[in-house]
């Protein structure tokens, strides 16, 4: 299965993929993109931008994941207990709703977006919430156990183990804490590939026994 991996980070939804998939990981930050290469050396890794990415390569893929950036959704940007106290108000990002809106319509494999939940009502209604996690599909994705990472309370050492991910002989363009807390968990991010394939096998079989109807 060709697998398209977007906004791919540190690579935490891959980690348990495997290598019998072809992977292409797209992702703006050279700096990220080396950890990702060095630990996936089998993938293709492109640095670049995603959002463009899809739109132009969408069709030469058998499954998609996107996970859009985030912070500009996230319910964090109203925890603070000072009330003046917030990080800068910015516009919500809505590549996110682009993106569910365009595979949708337009993409005919299958496909997942990730996203956090948002601090304002879902514009348009996930297919299922994990844990921290809204997820758009045209699969149907079971429900699941996720360990989540403590994005409030938690710290690096406690991501790092949680994702196993080594970071510390890496030099980022980004702060540390934040590369980790965007990490999905690699046990959430193996499930969501397994309802992908067991949902194909599913569909493929329909179609072989309606073919022999015929």
């Amino acid at each position: 299965m060709k697998i398209l991996n977007l906004y791919s980070g540190l690579g935490g939804n891959r980690k348990l993929w495997g290598t019998e998939h072809g992977v292409t990981a797209v992702e703006f930050d050279p700096s990220i993109a080396k950890f990702y290469q060095d630990h996936f050396p089998k993938d293709i890794v492109i640095v670049g931008d995603a959002h463009d990415y899809l739109l132009n390569h969408y069709d030469e893929y058998d499954f998609i994941w996107s996970s859009v950036n985030c912070p500009s959704h996230s319910r964090a940007r109203f925890w603070s207990s000072k009330p003046n106290d917030k990080v800068k108000p910015v516009f919500p990002d809505m590549k996110l709703y682009e993106e569910i809106l365009f595979l949708q319509h337009y993409f005919e494999g299958n496909w997942s977006l990730e996203n956090v939940i948002p601090y304002y009502g879902f514009l348009i209604q996930p297919s299922i919430v994990i844990g921290r996690h809204a997820f758009w599909s045209n699969i149907k994705i079971l429900d699941f156990e996720s360990n989540d990472a403590d994005i409030k309370n938690g710290n690096i050492d406690e991501w790092q183990n949680l994702h196993g991910f080594d970071i510390s002989e890496y030099s980022f363009n980004q702060r540390r804490d934040k590369i980790l807390r965007n990490c999905v968990n690699p046990d959430l991010g193996k499930h969501i590939l397994d309802c992908a394939i067991d949902f194909e096998a599913v569909r493929k079989s329909q179609e072989s026994e309606q073919m022999m109807l015929l």
